[in-house]
């Protein structure tokens, strides 16, 4: 409950003077609505027969943002204002489409249940678990508390500044109790429905012998991709597929376009000027007497100016370059050029040091195993001692990561390591191999010294430069994307000219009203925005600019909301309607062939295996060799001992099912304890469907894509 975790957080004027401005712009919606004598504002959608106004709209966001900023202190940015505007049309749902419903059936929140949410019996949990609330020495909820803080911001102070923290206690406290009596309808109107939903004896014991009847089968399976992909598929079959699938191709209005991008990348000429301005930088770092001042005006980076050690240096630096004056760079180091200015050299608390090791691990944990692993390290130490080279035994023996580099760990700073590790190296009072073996929880460890510990300290300025594209290169990807557009009038153009200058078209399918990623293109709510807004199919839109690229675009298709059509769907379809094509040539096989199951597969061919099951269940989902399939199992459990199925299509394949022996397990007393997770299942499915039905019955219609 962030409202009143931050109650006594001071908050700047600016943020009451915008959470009162908010307030008062959602109790004028009203007058701002659509039927406003004093603005004629366009509508944003429908929702439950009522037109939603742009001022409205607005209004719930500024709403939701003045709640943002009491919760963080802070306005949002643009990421989060995407959430809260989305918030704020499910907001102007609950108004219109759920509140709705609940005046239908009478449900209401008294004054008195509300107080019973914020001090009664069942207080409300955000209430609950604030710890302003909780009592320090019982460490529990304690009512009065809540009653000495609601009356402390009845009275506005005569101190200014107590003032201002005051409306923002206010403020925070009647936002978040408006929210109260909605949410305890939300929850009132929902039992309604869920206290109607129970699971019966039978259901209860039919959920039993899901869990406990125990079935020994033997079956054929053929896969499907046995049969060539190449067969043909019927229109007929196509369409009854469709038909009987219908309501899985049931949609909102969605929008279709193909794309081509131009990347705004740097070129050659960039990159060398822009190490040639870091050349000069060079030059003027040399000069310059304030290093941390000069840096941090000239760096693209976050850190210009920092004090390092030999174990946290610069990643672009070298430990022997640290030398008080010296320059560094320019170089090149992921994706920027970077000049390094070692300004002084002090001694630091920290020590670094640094070593090169080899890692035995032991194959097991028992004391053989890492008996066998130590005797192994001491062997190999022993040859090191005899003259062989570290860096060739690290190669080849070394376990982790370093062992391609001659096992060397760089400098590290002290207590990055293990401890036994760590106090190996940092008690070493010379370079060169350690007397023994070291271990650590990771197996046994043989170590040189490279450098012994060290605590110099640099005071380093760095300036860094992100290689990135002038003016001039993004001029010129603009102007190849305008030319590509100029003149393009339908798709066929479109694909042409992309195959003339060598640019892949994309395909961007089932684009929904409030998207805004389309493709690879990450945030091109814009190219959205122009979709539903001025497009129409075959029209070309202009350039879009969306920071990275340019991109231009062109309407292929549209579907209304209610259902896809065939033509649109037939390749999404086409799989599945081939797996059942492919299922009448096996099973027609398969009817001709007699015998065992052994003998029918050994006559069907390679592609037939038989398999054995000693403890299927019938809550199971999948077979051995078959993967996911329900339906096989269903089948399984439908035949009697003994008994063969016909040959049926599963999910991937075809089977011949065939029962050795069925165990039933016995009737009990009590079904008690399969019947709670069904009622549980039931009432988790029943909250969600609720909310989806009543938006289906509002009839919500989503135009925000004309404004944002």
């Amino acid at each position: 409950m962030a409202f009143i975790g931050t109650l006594r957080n001071k908050a700047g004027t600016w943020v009451v003077i915008f959470v009162f401005v908010a307030i008062i712009s959602f109790i004028l919606q009203d007058l701002l609505g659509n039927n406003s004598v004093l603005l004629n504002n366009d509508d944003v959608g429908e929702i439950a027969g009522k037109d939603i106004s742009l001022a409205e709209y607005q209004a719930a966001i500024q709403e939701r943002e003045a709640n943002y900023i009491l919760n963080f202190n802070r306005k949002p940015g643009d990421r989060e204002m995407l959430n809260l505007r989305q918030q704020a049309w499910e907001l102007l749902v609950l108004r219109n489409a759920f509140q709705k419903q609940f005046d239908e059936v009478g449900v209401d929140v008294t004054t008195e249940e509300v107080e019973d949410m914020i001090w009664g019996k069942n207080v409300d949990d955000n209430i609950r678990q604030t710890q302003a609330f909780v009592n320090q020495q019982t460490g529990q909820f304690d009512k009065n508390l809540v009653i000495q803080y609601l009356n402390s911001i009845k009275d506005v102070p005569s101190d200014p500044q107590q003032a201002a923290m005051w409306q923002e206690q206010r403020t925070r406290w009647e936002l978040f109790q408006r929210d109260l009596a909605p949410g305890r309808e939300r929850i009132k109107y929902e039992n309604l429905l869920i206290k109607t939903n129970y699971i019966t004896t039978a259901e209860a014991e039919k959920e039993y012998h899901n869990q406990t009847d125990v079935a020994e089968a033997k079956y054929i399976y053929i896969p499907f991709y046995s049969v060539s992909d190449s067969v043909e598929v019927p229109d007929s079959d196509l369409k009854a597929y469709y038909d009987s699938h219908k309501e899985r191709f049931k949609t909102e209005e969605v929008r279709d376009l193909k794309y081509v991008e131009f990347a705004i990348t740097a070129s050659a000429a960039d990159s060398a000027a822009i190490r040639e301005d870091m050349q000069r930088m060079v030059t003027e770092l040399s000069q310059t007497d304030d290093d941390s001042a000069f840096a941090a005006s000239n760096t693209d980076g976050a850190e210009a100016f920092g004090k390092y050690n030999a174990g946290n240096v610069p990643t672009f630096v070298k430990v022997e370059d640290l030398k008080k004056g010296n320059i560094i760079g320019p170089v090149l180091d992921g994706g920027a050029y970077k000049v390094a200015k070692v300004s002084d050299v002090v001694k630091d608390t920290v020590y670094s040091a640094r070593a090169a090791h080899i890692l035995i691990k032991w194959e097991n944990e028992t004391a053989e195993g890492k008996k066998a692993a130590n005797e192994k390290a001491r062997g190999i130490l022993n040859e090191i001692r005899k003259g062989a080279s570290f860096a060739a035994k690290a190669l080849e023996h070394g376990t982790d990561g370093t062992a391609t580099k001659g096992g060397d760990l760089g400098w590290f700073q002290e207590g990055i390591m293990v401890k036994t590790f760590n106090d190996a190296v940092f008690n070493a009072t010379k370079t060169g191999l350690l007397n023994d073996v070291v271990e650590t929880d990771f197996g046994y460890h043989i170590i040189s010294i490279t450098n012994t510990k060290d605590n110099t300290g640099y005071k380093v300025a760095v300036i860094e430069r992100v290689i990135g594209p002038s003016d001039a290169t993004t001029n010129e990807v603009y102007r190849k994307a305008e030319a590509f557009q100029n003149g393009l009038s339908n798709l066929e153009e479109f694909q042409a000219r992309a195959k003339e200058v060598g640019v892949i078209v994309q395909d961007a399918k089932g684009i929904p009203a409030g998207e805004r990623r389309v493709g690879n293109l990450g945030d091109a709510r814009q190219v959205v925005q122009w979709l539903y807004r001025d497009a129409s199919e075959g029209e070309v839109s202009d350039v879009f600019d969306l920071q990275q690229e340019y991109v231009v675009a062109i309407m292929t298709d549209k579907t209304e909301k209610g259902y896809r059509s065939l033509e649109s769907v037939k390749n999404e379809i086409l799989p599945e309607v081939k797996k059942q094509v492919k299922a009448k040539t096996i099973i027609a096989k398969l009817k001709d062939l007699k015998g065992t199951l052994e003998e029918v597969a050994n006559a069907y061919g390679n592609d037939a295996g038989v398999y054995t099951t000693a403890d299927l269940k019938m809550n199971a989902t999948s077979l051995q060799g078959a993967g996911f399939d329900p339906k096989a199992v269903g089948v399984a459990f439908a035949l009697e001992n003994g008994k063969r199925s016909e040959p049926f299509a599963g999910e991937n394949g075809v089977l011949i099912m065939e029962v050795q022996n069925k165990t039933v397990a016995p009737e009990i007393a009590d079904y008690t304890q399969y019947e709670a997770p069904l009622q549980q299942n039931v009432q988790t499915r029943a909250s969600f469907n609720i909310a989806e039905a009543i938006k289906e019955h509002a009839k919500i219609e989503d135009k925000r894509y004309k404004f944002y």
